[in-house]
């Protein structure tokens, strides 16, 4: 996970079903030099919540890779299809 500290900047880059996803997407911007990292969204709404890898991730990346991150996550979609 991403550990930016309260005065790092971040964009969200996507927004992804669970944690399985969030590894697999960042690990792709990672082995292209993104650097990355996701949390949880405000959209986990469990009792279970704070114990289970379940819900929605944010995937993070620097806002000066905002772009390059868009544009490699659309080519890989165009690719799977």
């Amino acid at each position: 996970m991403y550990a930016a500290s309260v005065n790092e900047e971040v964009a969200v880059v996507r927004v992804v079903a669970d944690e399985t996803e969030a590894e697999l997407v960042c690990g792709l911007l990672r082995s292209a030099g993104i650097e990355c990292g996701y949390r949880d969204t405000e959209a986990i709404d469990s009792p279970l919540e704070d114990f289970t890898a379940a819900g929605q991730r944010e995937i993070l990346v620097h806002p000066a890779d905002l772009e390059a991150a868009r544009e490699l996550l659309s080519e890989a979609e165009r690719s799977a299809s």
